[in-house]
């Protein structure tokens, strides 16, 4: 079976454990998906049009978009206005939606608040981090 491509939508700065978790988890052949990192600090650039330009292309490229949901995923961005949206995350579920990707989410914390973006958006939920769940959530999007 081929690997999903998955764009991984995350806060860098607060979160990038779990997408590290991820890439030590896609090492492994048993784990169903291959990803394109969506971390805007990657980029080697302060342009926020590049950024939008180069996530935008990584965001077609896939067919699927997890969103990890923590603590400031929801919170504005210095650029917002710039950006277009409220922050990054925002802004890639927002891609990846006009994309027709698949969306799959996972909250860090249940009372954590989920991007503007992705409510609503018929979504499909993982329970928790794990890759069992994550899985279950791809296969069900």
């Amino acid at each position: 079976m081929a690997k999903r491509k998955v764009c991984i939508s995350f806060d860098y700065e607060d979160d990038r454990d779990y997408r590290n978790l991820l890439s030590a988890w896609d090492k492994n052949s048993n784990f169903e998906f291959t990803f394109n990192d969506l971390t805007p600090k990657e980029i080697q650039t302060s342009s926020v049009s590049v950024v939008k330009q180069v996530l935008t292309r990584k965001i077609n490229a896939a067919t699927y978009t997890l969103v990890i949901i923590g603590k400031n995923a929801n919170k504005r961005h210095r650029h917002s206005a710039q950006i277009g949206y409220k922050n990054w995350i925002n802004f890639e579920v927002a891609r990846s939606k006009a994309n027709g990707n698949k969306l799959v989410a996972i909250k860090l914390d249940n009372s954590y608040e989920s991007p503007d973006e992705i409510k609503r958006s018929g979504a499909s939920w993982a329970r928790s981090f794990t890759q069992a769940e994550i899985m279950k959530a791809i296969r069900n999007a």
